[in-house]
C-alpha cells in the first residue's frame, strides 16, 4: 500500500482506539462517585471513599498515568505495556483495601473501577495478541491465566463468599505448601504410576490396531462403530467393574484408561492414514513402493497432526480416568482416594489442593504434547498455518 492509502486507515485505527478509552473511562469516572467500601469493624468512620485516608489515590494516580503513557506511546504494543502496568495497579487496589481491613461488598465504586480496568485489560490482550512469536503463544494466555486467578482472589474475599463454598487461591496455595508431602506422593500414585502406564497401552494399542485395520478394511469398519459405542459408555461405569476385575492397585486404573484411550487413538489413527492424497499415492507406486514403504515414508508422516491430536486428547483422559477410578478402590494415597476423603472430613482445602495439582498436570501434558508437535511436525502445511 501506499503512504495515502495506508494513513487513512492508521487514522481510522487511531481513532478506534481513542473511542475504547473513551468508553473505558466512563465507568472509571463513575467510580469515583461512589465509595470503595465500609469499615469491616462497624466503627464510626461508616463509608470509605477515594480520598477517604488510604492509599487509593496513589493507585488511581498510577493508573491514569499508565493509561495517559500507553495512549501517547509511538507504537500500539509500547502502550499496550504501559497499559498493562495500569491494570496491575487497579487489581493490586482491592487488595490492598483487604488488607487495611475495608469491607468491599457494598464498594461499588470499586468494582466499577475494576470493570474499567477489565475492559482496559481486554484491550491490551488484543493488541499483544496480535504479536507473533512468545508473546502470542505464552505470554497471552499467561496474562489471561493470571487474571482469571486475581479476579477469582478479589472476588471471593471481596463478597465473602464462604470458603467451604469457593476458597480464595491463596488460600489454595497455602493449602498445596502445607501438604506438599501428601499430594506428591498423591501425585506418584495417580500420575506415574495409573495414568502413565494406562496411557502407553491404550494409545500404543490403538495406534497398533490402527495400521492393522487399514490394512484389513473389516476390521476398520467393525470397530468404528463400537468406538462410538464406547465413547458414550461413562467412566463412572467401567470404573467398579475394572476395580473387581483387577483388584485395588494400579491395574484397574489402567484398564479403566486403556478403555477411555484406545478407542480416540484407533479413530485418530485411521483418519490420518486415510489422510494421503490421491496423487501421492500414485507417485508412491510409479516408484514401485509397496505398502510398508508408502506407511512409512507417506502416510505416517501426513497423519502425525491426526496422532498427535490423539494424544492430547488422550492425555486428559486418562487423567480423568484415574481419578474416578480411585473413587471406588484403590490404596489408601492417590488423588481420586484424597478427593473422595477429604471431602468426607469437609478438608475443603485439601480438595481444591489436590484439584489444583490435576488441573497443572493435565495442562503440562497436553502443553508438553502441543510442544512435541510443533517441533516434529513444523513442515506440514496444518502447522504453517497457526
Amino acid at each position: 500500500m501506499s503512504d495515502a492509502t495506508t494513513t487513512p486507515y492508521r487514522t481510522s485505527l487511531r481513532t478506534a482506539a481513542d473511542w475504547g478509552l473513551v468508553a473505558i473511562a466512563l465507568p472509571a469516572l463513575a467510580a469515583l462517585a461512589l465509595p470503595l467500601g465500609r469499615l469491616a469493624d462497624g466503627g464510626a468512620g461508616g463509608a470509605v471513599g477515594w480520598f477517604g485516608g488510604t492509599m487509593a489515590p496513589l493507585f488511581l494516580i498510577g493508573v491514569v498515568l499508565a493509561v495517559v503513557a500507553g495512549a501517547s506511546a509511538p507504537k500500539r504494543v509500547w502502550g499496550a505495556w504501559a497499559e498493562l502496568a495500569g491494570v496491575a495497579l487497579a487489581w493490586l487496589l482491592p487488595l490492598h483495601l483487604l488488607n487495611e481491613g475495608v469491607d468491599l461488598s457494598a464498594g461499588w465504586g470499586l468494582w466499577l473501577f475494576l470493570l474499567a480496568a477489565t475492559l482496559l485489560l481486554w484491550r491490551v490482550m488484543a493488541v499483544l495478541a496480535g504479536v507473533p512469536g512468545w508473546t502470542r503463544a505464552v505470554i497471552v494466555p499467561g496474562l489471561f491465566g493470571l487474571g482469571l486467578l486475581v479476579g477469582w482472589e478479589v472476588l471471593v474475599r471481596g463478597f465473602q463468599v464462604p470458603a467451604i463454598l469457593l476458597p480464595p487461591p491463596s488460600r489454595i496455595a497455602a493449602a498445596l505448601a502445607v501438604n506438599a508431602p501428601v499430594l506428591w506422593d498423591d501425585f506418584r500414585q495417580t500420575v506415574l504410576t495409573s495414568v502413565l502406564r494406562g496411557y502407553v497401552m491404550g494409545c500404543g494399542a490403538g495406534f497398533l490396531v490402527a495400521i492393522l485395520a487399514d490394512r484389513v478394511p473389516f476390521l476398520a469398519r467393525g470397530l468404528l462403530p463400537l468406538g462410538n459405542l464406547a465413547s458414550a459408555i461413562p467412566v463412572v461405569g467401567i470404573a467398579p467393574i475394572m476395580v473387581m476385575w483387577f483388584g485395588f492397585d494400579w491395574q484397574s486404573k489402567a484398564a479403566v484408561i486403556v478403555v477411555m484411550t484406545f478407542f480416540p487413538m484407533l479413530i485418530n489413527t485411521l483418519a490420518g492414514l486415510g489422510n494421503s492424497e490421491r496423487i501421492q499415492l500414485d507417485l508412491m507406486r510409479s516408484y514401485a513402493a509397496g505398502h510398508a514403504r508408502t506407511l512409512v515414508k507417506l502416510r505416517l508422516p501426513n497423519a502425525l497432526p491426526f496422532l498427535f491430536n490423539g494424544l492430547k486428547i488422550n492425555s486428559t483422559l486418562a487423567l480423568i480416568g484415574a481419578i474416578v477410578a480411585e473413587f471406588f478402590g484403590t490404596p489408601v494415597v492417590g488423588m481420586g482416594f484424597r478427593i473422595s476423603t477429604e471431602v468426607a472430613r469437609m478438608n475443603l482445602d485439601i480438595v481444591w489442593a489436590t484439584i489444583a495439582v490435576a488441573a497443572l498436570t493435565g495442562s503440562g501434558l497436553y502443553g508438553g504434547l502441543a510442544l512435541v508437535e510443533r517441533l516434529t511436525t513444523s513442515w506440514h502445511p496444518s502447522m504453517r498455518q497457526r
